[in-house]
């Protein structure tokens, strides 16, 4: 089993890597069909309009996460990776004014967002809770094409052949064989103690199979500047976040005040748990707000693994670039066998499965730098996703915001008492991970639907009801 670092660290845009990033990235899957010569249309047949539906989760809390906004930009030509956020609002709008969609290379289409998208609640897709369909129609409202894909969690996208593909015989990540192909904690502990290895240099030889030492290093180097960066911007702005709830942010409020704290060197047996959540707060308020964001493994869990990151920056003396790229190799082996044998999805299996698996990804990572052995690293994953077990996904109004970004600061918070608790540890410990990823896995499948990003139940109506 091989899944890429670069695929559980994505750079794209906020707020929600399924709901935002894999909407978009479908939009643009289809544009590329349409503009191939190989799907089958009568002769002479030219597409006029195109269309698209939401549904199952994407329908209820679509618009909370901006997922009409994805489809359009998608729909345009824009991509997670290449769309510029500050200007997402403009391009928006021309295509509501114009009723119109001219991507690159296309000769443009008519679509009207008013009539041609729809938020289907009726009618869910079989393949999975995060379905959509886009289609292509002649001037005479014939349909020419329709593709139907589904937005698996942490911005992967797949057509309902490729999901079909995944269910019967697991995913097809890449053919080429690896050095350490662990499917599951208790293999990757194997290979290291046969190997003596680390964690993250067994994930390394398994990523130089596919690029060289430096392209790994420079894309491992990218990911967490762009993370830093959206910590930084996330730190600097101020006022009302976008969607309706009124939420204010707070994370360059309570950071200036954590810097006055810091200067004036009063001790605070608080101040490393303060940090960690103002950090973590930062890139989900950015994240809220449709900024720049790196799926960790998630959108909607995307500031526990930085937080972490500029955690151990902050407070050890002994960080450097090098232990970054450690960091992100374990956490990444980490999260690939959570997706690999439960989910990294909300809508899935609840919120146990981002900010839980984002926790576990983080209290690796941590553990690792601080010079855990493997046993201790895979202890400390555990205990970190074990105490996020049952967590649902509820957020109030669809939006990633309540409370999706103070679900953050303390996921970060766990991940280092979990690192912690594991270091100062031998590595012996009684639930093994393969088992808190199995329980995760099961208690998602029992967990009723209006728990699972729909906002039908939990906080979602808890907040209005009251």
């Amino acid at each position: 089993m091989f899944l890429s670092v670069f695929d559980l660290f994505k750079i794209g845009i906020g707020p929600s890597s399924s709901h935002t990033m894999g909407p978009m990235t479908a939009a643009a899957r289809f544009l590329s069909e349409l503009a191939s010569p190989d799907w089958p249309r009568p002769a002479g047949a030219k597409v006029d309009r195109l269309g698209a539906s939401l549904h199952g989760s994407l329908a209820f809390t679509g618009i909370g996460h901006g997922t009409d906004r994805a489809v359009i930009l998608g729909l345009t030509g824009e991509t997670p990776q290449t769309v510029d956020p500050d200007t997402a609002d403009a391009k928006i709008a021309a295509v509501r004014s114009e009723k119109r969609v001219s991507p690159p290379g296309h000769p443009g289409y008519r679509f009207d967002p008013d009539r041609d998208l729809v938020l289907d609640r009726k009618t869910p897709l079989p393949g999975h809770a995060n379905g959509m369909a886009f289609t292509a129609h002649d001037a005479d409202g014939h349909l020419l094409l329709r593709r139907v894909y589904y937005s698996i969690g942490g911005g992967f996208v797949v057509s309902e052949e490729e999901l079909q593909r995944i269910k019967t015989r697991g995913p097809d990540h890449d053919a080429r064989p690896v050095h350490y192909p662990f499917s599951n904690a208790a293999e990757m502990l194997a290979m290291a103690a046969q190997s003596g290895l680390s964690i993250a240099a067994m994930k390394r030889a398994n990523e130089e199979v596919h690029r060289s030492r430096e392209e790994l290093n420079a894309g491992l180097d990218a990911i967490w500047t762009a993370m830093s960066n959206c910590i930084d911007r996330g730190l600097s702005q101020d006022g009302i976040m976008p969607g309706g709830l009124k939420v204010r942010r707070r994370a360059r409020q309570l950071h200036e005040k954590l810097q006055e704290q810091w200067q004036q060197n009063r001790p605070n047996p608080l101040l490393a748990n303060d940090w960690l959540s103002i950090y973590a707060m930062a890139v989900n308020e950015e994240n809220a707000a449709g900024g720049r964001i790196v799926t960790a493994p998630t959108n909607g869990a995307a500031g526990v693994v930085p937080a972490v990151l500029r955690y151990w920056l902050h407070f050890h003396v002994e960080a450097d670039q090098e232990s970054i790229r450690d960091f992100l190799l374990t956490a990444a082996a980490v999260g690939g066998i959570i997706k690999h044998n439960a989910s990294i999805s909300g809508a899935e299996v609840g919120c146990q499965g981002e900010v839980g698996s984002a926790s576990a990804m983080a209290a690796a990572g941590l553990c690792a730098v601080m010079g855990g052995t493997p046993e201790q690293v895979e202890n400390a994953a555990e205990i970190a996703l074990e105490h996020h077990l049952g967590m649902t996904c509820d957020p109030v109004g669809g939006l990633v915001q309540v409370p999706c970004i103070e679900r953050n600061a303390l996921g970060a918070v766990k991940a280092v008492t979990a690192a912690s608790l594991a270091i100062k540890g031998d590595g012996k410990h009684f639930v093994p991970l393969d088992a808190a990823i199995a329980t995760m896995r099961q208690t998602g499948l029992d967990m009723h639907e209006k728990y699972k990003e729909t906002s039908l139940g939990g906080l979602a109506v808890s907040v209005v009801e009251c």
